[in-house]
């Protein structure tokens, strides 16, 4: 490892991080906040320890795979400690434990919080806290690699190790400008959110902190009662759309834009990805239609929030689907599970690994019939090679072992096994909301200081797919690199 290079891009990384923090302090000053002395008190501790970090010389600009992962699990550790600051500094969040799980869970885009009554905080923390989401959606590393002109071509070993899915690439043959182009959709399409939300009536303040928290999939509300304290079926018509289309590869809607709809309707992710959303609907409303709710319409537009909501990892929720049927639970268990497109600011496994290991069990099964032919597994007509396939394999085994050891852990302070399991997969997954105590209508607040903690590295873990921080747990990964 370079590491001459990797603070010095970590240097930056807390720069963005400190200028990030600028909107806040306005809003701040606008509404004659206390909150504004921590704020600027954070900006520039944050900002004078990246500038130092970024005066680091360094005759090394090529960034290699170890590099690159370096970079992203170092860095997403760091913003999230320093990120801790305007809740500690402004008495917002006063536990240190508190306020790591609080600013993991907006960075992570997981959306789980100790608070129990947001509306008593200032809108600048409020703002601040929702800012993470968004900055955390898209990844605040590709935001570097976008905004900065110094980057080099090599930067794309960083955008693998931050984007989510097995195989991130490039939409144009530079990586900064599929940096840029990503970011522009996210920005814009952030945008059309706000302006439908105001057109519903919403404030711009709650507006903005909806549309953070719905493009990037998160699920922070300004609200104490979430979406559902508008009461609005516009607004929560708006807000599932738009989570289900967060939930959607960012390099389709750039396919889209070169108007290849052909190549767009003939991907196997994103028919896998509908096709789940409508079956988990209709199954859902065939079960609370008449158990929970009267009218066939109310089923619709519950159900279809929720499965958005949870799919998409984003956790906003209109309803308590605690006391929904046991099958319908375990429908959104399993979309727990599943997640988003890869390639989207989703969270969960990602739909084309659900689509991969369901083709090489199939594959596996038709060796059983015809041992001696050749199976190949294919996406989009493509081969994939044997070295995806078994990436594949190891993370989801990766995942399944991280969620057993995990829920053994939280189960120690004694809680249910739905609250300490569904907190985990709930957490490493990004979605926010569990089953039982840390239900939609409850949070994390009533947890002990160690599953805080343990919960805290999930959504880590589970927004940076695991292997770049299992990496800093290798002792040879931190040996010097003398290219």
């Amino acid at each position: 490892m370079k590491h001459k290079v990797v603070f010095k891009s970590i240097g930056t990384v807390l720069c963005i991080e400190a200028a990030s923090m600028l909107p806040s302090l306005v809003v701040a000053l606008i509404n004659h906040e206390k909150a504004a002395i921590a704020f600027a008190l954070s900006i520039g501790i944050i900002a004078a320890i990246g500038a130092a970090l970024m005066r680091i010389k360094t005759p090394i600009s090529r960034i290699f795979t170890r590099d690159g992962f370096a970079i992203v699990s170092l860095s997403w550790i760091l913003v999230t400690l320093f990120g801790t600051l305007p809740f500690l500094l402004s008495g917002s969040i006063p536990s240190f434990i508190d306020a790591l799980f609080e600013t993991a869970s907006g960075f992570s885009t997981t959306g789980s919080s100790i608070l129990t009554d947001v509306e008593a905080l200032p809108k600048s923390v409020l703002f601040w806290r929702s800012s993470t989401h968004w900055l955390g959606g898209m990844g605040i590393l590709v935001l570097m690699i976008a905004i900065l002109p110094s980057v080099s071509a090599s930067t794309i070993n960083i955008m693998i190790a931050e984007s989510p899915g097995p195989a991130p690439g490039k939409v144009v043959p530079k990586i900064r400008e599929t940096a840029k182009i990503l970011y522009s959709i996210y920005i814009f399409m952030t945008a059309v959110l706000v302006v439908l939300l105001l057109a519903g009536g919403m404030p711009l303040f709650d507006a903005l902190i909806h549309a953070f928290g719905t493009a990037s999939t998160g699920g922070f509300s300004s609200r104490n009662a979430g979406v559902s304290a508008y009461n609005s079926v516009y607004i929560e018509a708006v807000i599932t759309i738009f989570m289900f289309l967060f939930g959607v590869s960012f390099t389709l809607y750039y396919m889209i834009l070169k108007r290849d709809i052909k190549s767009v309707l003939r991907d196997e992710e994103l028919r896998f990805y509908v096709g789940v959303v409508a079956a988990a609907i209709v199954l859902i409303v065939l079960s609370i239609n008449g158990t929970v709710y009267r009218s066939l319409g109310e089923s619709v537009r519950y159900a279809s929030f929720q499965v958005s909501s949870i799919i998409t990892t984003t956790g906003f929720a209109t309803a308590d689907f605690n006391v929904w049927p046991t099958f319908s639970q375990i429908i959104l268990i399993l979309l727990m599970f599943l997640g988003a497109c890869a390639g989207s600011t989703g969270g969960g496994i990602k739909c084309i690994r659900v689509i991969l290991l369901l083709k090489i069990i199939k594959r596996e099964i038709a060796k059983l019939n015809h041992p001696r032919a050749v199976q190949t597994v294919r996406i989009n007509g493509r081969r994939v090679e044997e070295e995806t396939l078994s990436g594949v394999m190891a993370f989801f085994f990766f995942w399944m072992l991280i969620i057993a050891a995990s829920s053994l852990l939280v189960s120690l302070e004694g809680k249910d096994p739905v609250t300490s399991v569904t907190a985990v997969i709930a957490s490493i997954s990004n979605i926010g909301p569990g089953l039982g105590l840390v239900g939609p209508m409850g949070n994390y607040a009533g947890l002990s200081a160690l599953s805080k903690v343990v919960l805290t590295i999930c959504m880590l873990v589970g927004r940076l797919e695991i292997y770049p921080i299992m990496l800093l747990c290798l002792p040879s990964f931190w040996k010097r690199s003398s290219i």
